[in-house]
């Protein structure tokens, strides 16, 4: 499975310099690049000078809203052209949004669609470290890119008097689990950059969420109605707990839930913890460890979401537990089930209209 990054940010964020420099550094992983551009003439494929890796350029409007079907109709393609050998061998995809798209959708078409080649990799935002704090006050998409992100990339740092403490602050408090990159110069280490910590060692990526969030009893932090916290449980879930969590979840906060990952403890199969990961209203398939990564075996959410009470997913979560085990109680007749390994993702929900294209 060839993994897949997108290379998100916001408008002059340095997204297409930053990608160039990437590209071009010593030993870099032979990349394929699928640029989106919006608007009727396209520049930014033109901006990256490099001969062994693959370009493509999508120009059909903004990724988000208007071609998450020319996506994967376009890395099915860029497969079969490496089959037949008519472009180079890459191992790697980084698709480069416009710098107004949603993240989100694309995740979603990864998730839920799927390309039978590829697997996500993780999200990278670009933020320009002059202008970061007032575009993320004026734009909510800003807000979401940061959000969404598995890496947070600091741009133009060289351009500052001082350090950026604010701005980074301010980082933290909306995406506290994403890892903070600095590029001076549009120069970073690219292999910091590309670390597929999710695909290769998921327990890694989850417990690094987990210990970059407030723990369940500390207050929440906010930013831009922006809410992030952790649910912690000391006695397994059972499956249909967590599938009728995940379903309401889906159901009632949508587009609010921006992210959810978590290690989870499922009753009837103890011994493999479940790595859990969601974007909005569209869950991963489960991914089941061999065994637990450390002596902490309790079940471990982590939420970003924006205007997402905890005291509400708790409680929800409580009674949810509590019908459940009423249920099994009146129910039980014999012998538990047999362990197994559920896939306890609730049914795919319609996600919001999409956005007309700007």
């Amino acid at each position: 499975m060839i993994p897949v990054w997108i290379l998100t940010g916001f408008l002059g964020s340095g997204k297409t310099t930053l990608l160039g420099r990437l590209l071009k550094s010593p030993g870099s992983t032979p990349t394929a690049v699928i640029i989106n551009e919006f608007g009727e003439i396209g520049l930014d494929h033109d901006l990256i000078e490099s001969s062994d890796e693959s370009l493509i350029a999508l120009q059909t409007g903004c990724l988000c809203c208007a071609v998450r079907g020319d996506l994967l109709r376009t890395l099915e393609d860029l497969w079969r052209r490496r089959c037949a050998g008519s472009v180079p061998p890459f191992e790697r995809v980084v698709v480069e949004t416009s710098g107004l798209a949603d993240p989100a959708p694309i995740l979603h078409a990864l998730m839920l669609d799927g390309a039978q080649h590829f697997k996500i990799a993780g999200v990278i935002t670009t933020v320009d470290a002059i202008t970061g704090a007032a575009t993320l006050e004026r734009h909510a998409e800003a807000i979401k890119q940061v959000a969404l992100a598995d890496r947070l990339l600091l741009t133009k740092t060289d351009l500052l008097a001082g350090p950026a403490s604010g701005l980074t602050a301010r980082l933290a408090k909306l995406n506290p689990a994403a890892a903070l990159l600095t590029a001076c110069c549009g120069e970073v280490d690219a292999a910091r950059v590309f670390a597929v910590d999710f695909l290769a060692k998921p327990a890694v990526a989850v417990e690094r969420w987990l210990a970059a969030t407030p723990p369940a009893t500390q207050q929440h932090r906010h930013d831009a109605d922006i809410t992030t916290f952790a649910l912690v449980r000391q006695v397994p879930m059972r499956a249909v707990s967590l599938t009728l969590l995940l379903e309401v979840l889906a159901e009632h906060c949508g587009s609010d839930l921006l992210r959810l990952k978590g290690l989870v403890n499922i009753a009837e199969s103890p011994d493999r913890p479940a790595v859990i990961h969601g974007v909005q209203h569209v869950f991963h398939p489960p991914a089941w460890l061999e065994r637990w990564p450390s002596p902490d075996q309790r079940s471990r959410l982590v939420f970003i979401g924006r205007n997402l009470r905890q005291v509400w997913v708790e409680a929800l979560l409580t009674a949810l537990e509590a019908e459940v085990a009423e249920v099994e109680a009146a129910a039980w007749h014999g012998a538990p089930p047999a362990a197994g390994e559920p896939d306890f993702r609730p049914p795919p929900r319609p996600g919001p209209a999409s956005a007309p294209a700007r």
